[in-house]
């Protein structure tokens, strides 16, 4: 079964049902016009009378329906009442020749409907009304009007009306589909303009907190460790600056792979052929190494708590990341001579602490160097897993970061995420 016409299609039809009709009956009207001259004057003269209405019609239709569908500027709606006043006058003009011109009277009812408000409508509608029956009666030739010459005219001018006001409503109906229809279309463009921006937005914010957490940390330390082998050199010690510019290469091939990688939204390159545990237990030997070359006697170890359970890959990136940017600051602030890291499976959640020995800070107080991204990059990359970060630090009694990730409700949604 197809489906029903929707409101549009119907007024489409009715339109040109209305346009046609008015076009048939005018022709019809025009070829029985009476031969000769007398009263009627010549059929010559009626015929281009009936030329110029069809002319008027169809240029106030043609340019309503440019305007309509887009194709023309040209704004036709504060003429249509003296288009409609002109198309009627021709048209009271040629029933003045012939009464075969009266037919016209039932498309005109619909366009009288259609341009003027109700009430004005109705008082023409009557008037023309009246003007069929006086033409009908006075080519009838009788002194009294048959009944038929009146009830006809009335009876179709009421059925014109009661039709006329379904088209009305029919199509103020389309014309507030087609107004809701254009505003469901500019709101989902509002909404797929913010989806992108939110999305542009959320990727930009991805970008800083990796790079921040790699690459920013991994320049860092080549830095400092190509300083500590300058001074190798001046100080004429070859083995030591070559073992620091070993260093150097190793930790800049790595920061490579992580861009490349991070690039592309992919795992850390640091797990994908390795668990966690190792991952997080290369970086504690990882940081030794850049703090030693650096003369400092840092020292980092990993504790393992509880039988490591198979992560979601948000998470696993979640931790390495939280490590990698807390043994970071421990080895550019802390001065500390101890970071121990801690993994711990506790059942329905895993935990990672990081602690030093350090010189500690006091954590209302905003750094004065301005630097604080990371510990915001890392709450909100913990917090969209549904976990918690936690710090706690005193000048001079070192520092604990916690990591705090369920493995119940929230892991689902990580494991979509993955």
């Amino acid at each position: 079964m197809s489906a029903p016409p929707s409101g549009t299609a119907i007024l489409l039809f009715l339109r040109v049902t209305l346009h046609v009709g008015f076009a048939v009956l005018l022709g019809v009207a025009t070829l029985g016009l009476p031969t000769g001259g007398g009263v009627n004057g010549s059929r010559y003269g009626w015929a281009a009378l009936a030329a110029v209405l069809a002319g008027v019609y169809l240029a106030g239709t043609l340019v309503e329906k440019r305007f309509a569908a887009g194709k023309s500027g040209f704004d036709p709606r504060p003429y249509a009442v003296l288009w409609l006043g002109t198309v009627t006058v021709l048209w009271v003009m040629l029933l003045a020749g012939s009464a075969d011109f009266s037919w016209l009277a039932f498309p005109l009812f619909f366009l009288h409907l259609h341009v003027l408000p109700r009430p004005v409508a109705l008082a023409t509608i009557a008037l023309l009304t009246a003007a069929v029956i006086a033409s009908q009666w006075a080519a009838s030739g009788q002194p009294v009007p048959h009944v038929a010459v009146v009830l006809g005219p009335v009876v179709g001018a009421a059925f014109s009306v009661v039709t006329g006001l379904a088209y009305r409503a029919l199509y103020r109906d389309a014309e507030n589909q087609r107004r809701a229809a254009d505003e469901l279309r500019r709101t989902r463009a509002d909404l797929a303009r913010t989806q992108h921006d939110a999305g542009v937005l959320a990727e930009r914010e991805r970008l800083a907190r990796e790079i921040h957490d790699t690459l920013a940390q991994g320049l860092s330390s080549i830095l400092l460790v190509a300083r500590a082998a300058e001074k190798s050199l001046h100080d004429g010690d070859p083995a030591a600056a070559g073992e620091r510019l070993a260093l150097v290469q190793q930790t800049a091939a790595e920061n490579l792979a992580e861009a490349r990688h991070f690039v592309r939204g992919l795992a850390s390159p640091q797990l994908q052929e390795s668990s966690l545990v190792d991952a997080l237990r290369r970086l504690c030997d990882e940081t030794a190494a850049l703090a030693a070359a650096r003369g400092s006697g840092l020292g980092c170890r990993l504790h393992v708590e509880g039988s490591p359970a198979e992560l979601p890959q948000p998470y696993t990136v979640a931790l390495l990341r939280a490590a990698q940017a807390s043994l970071a600051n421990v080895r550019e602030h802390a001065h500390a001579g101890t970071a121990v890291v801690t993994l711990a499976f506790l059942g329905n959640e895993v935990t990672l602490d990081i602690f030093d020995d350090g010189v500690g800070f006091d954590p209302a107080d905003p750094r004065p160097d301005g630097r604080g991204f990371g510990l915001r990059s890392l709450r909100e990359r913990v917090a969209m897993l549904g976990g918690s970060l936690d710090l706690e630090s005193a000048p001079g009694e070192g520092t604990v970061v916690a990591v705090r990730l369920p493995l119940d409700g929230p892991r689902n949604a990580a494991e979509d995420q993955a």
